[in-house]
């Protein structure tokens, strides 16, 4: 046997395990949930009874749903505002901590902290400040006595029960974004800077005409990073709001915070339509991977023109 056969069986035997996991747990998983979304899958039908084909039905079910549509503008909405503050709070802290601030690397270790934290305890834990920290301060300060109000609380209204999930969200996930940031950011020569203050360009001139063009491939894989967490966005929605408070849609009352995962969540689980639930997974990875591929491709375009 050649060196060359003989390097390609190794590299076939380690990557074996890997392929066989993938295919176990991802590829085969996925053609099987396809084919459940097109039956009459339920918890009579779990439990033992035949499955019937009805095709798209579960499809078209799920498209006249007030929940599932506004579920699906909801999130859409929650991820290009999480998309937008995660990537500014990240890349602002990964700015100050590669500059000559000092104890710049306890300040990373710090940021990154809240990435290590369970999206379940980061609910509950905040939901708990909205919920009766921020009230108690209220209490405490009369110029804030407004917070103290029950019918003011953050999570109890829709647009600020949105925008406790981005600040959760963000605080959660900046730190690992301005990791990547950190690494593109101190791979810039310095030269370009030293260059570019003789000629007299202040920091946001050298930010805007050096750090953007050079970073401009971390900024491709932050945004695709972020914009895919956003969207599949269950843990933080589940233990923070519950999907609540209700609103009303369509003549029909909703949970107004439920995001895509949770509503496929719900369907399945707690509706016991699995087939639903499965379609609705179905179409949910459909728009992922075409919002992804938009994304990437337009990235890579400014990449060019930069």
């Amino acid at each position: 046997m050649d060196k060359f056969h003989k390097n390609s069986l190794t590299f076939w035997a380690f990557l074996a395990p890997v392929l066989f996991a993938f295919l176990m747990v991802v590829v085969i998983p996925f053609f099987v949930g396809a084919f459940y979304s097109l039956t009459d899958w339920n918890a009579t039908a779990r439990a033992g009874n035949s499955l019937n084909f009805v095709g798209l039905k579960n499809f078209t079910d799920s498209f006249r749903d007030p929940s599932f549509i506004y579920s699906f503008l909801f999130t859409t909405i929650y991820t290009v505002l999480n998309v937008i503050v995660i990537n500014v709070v990240a890349i602002a802290v990964a700015l100050a901590v590669t500059s000559k601030l000092r104890f710049r690397n306890v300040y990373r270790m710090g940021f990154f902290i809240p990435y290590l934290i369970g999206g379940l305890i980061l609910g509950y834990l905040w939901q708990f400040i909205f919920n009766n920290a921020i009230p108690s301060i209220g209490e405490h300060i009369a110029a804030l006595r407004a917070l103290a109000d029950p019918n003011n609380l953050v999570l109890s209204k829709i647009p600020t029960a949105m925008m406790a999930l981005v600040i959760v969200g963000s605080w959660q996930y900046a730190g690992y974004i301005m990791m990547i940031y950190v690494a593109a950011i101190e791979g810039v020569p310095q030269e370009l800077y030293e260059a570019a203050r003789i000629d007299g360009a202040g920091s946001w001139m050298q930010f805007r005409s050096i750090t953007v063009p050079m970073i401009a491939q971390a900024f491709t894989i932050t945004m695709f990073l972020t914009m895919v967490n956003s969207f599949k966005q269950f843990d933080v929605n589940y233990s923070l709001t519950a999907g609540g408070p209700a609103t009303m849609f369509m003549d029909k009352s909703i949970f107004g915070t439920e995001l895509l995962a949770m509503n496929i969540y719900n369907t399945a689980f707690v509706g016991n339509d699995l087939a639903a639930g499965q379609a609705r997974a179905v179409v949910f990875f459909v728009v992922i991977v075409v919002f992804s591929l938009v994304q990437v491709t337009y990235n890579k375009r400014k990449e060019m023109e930069m």
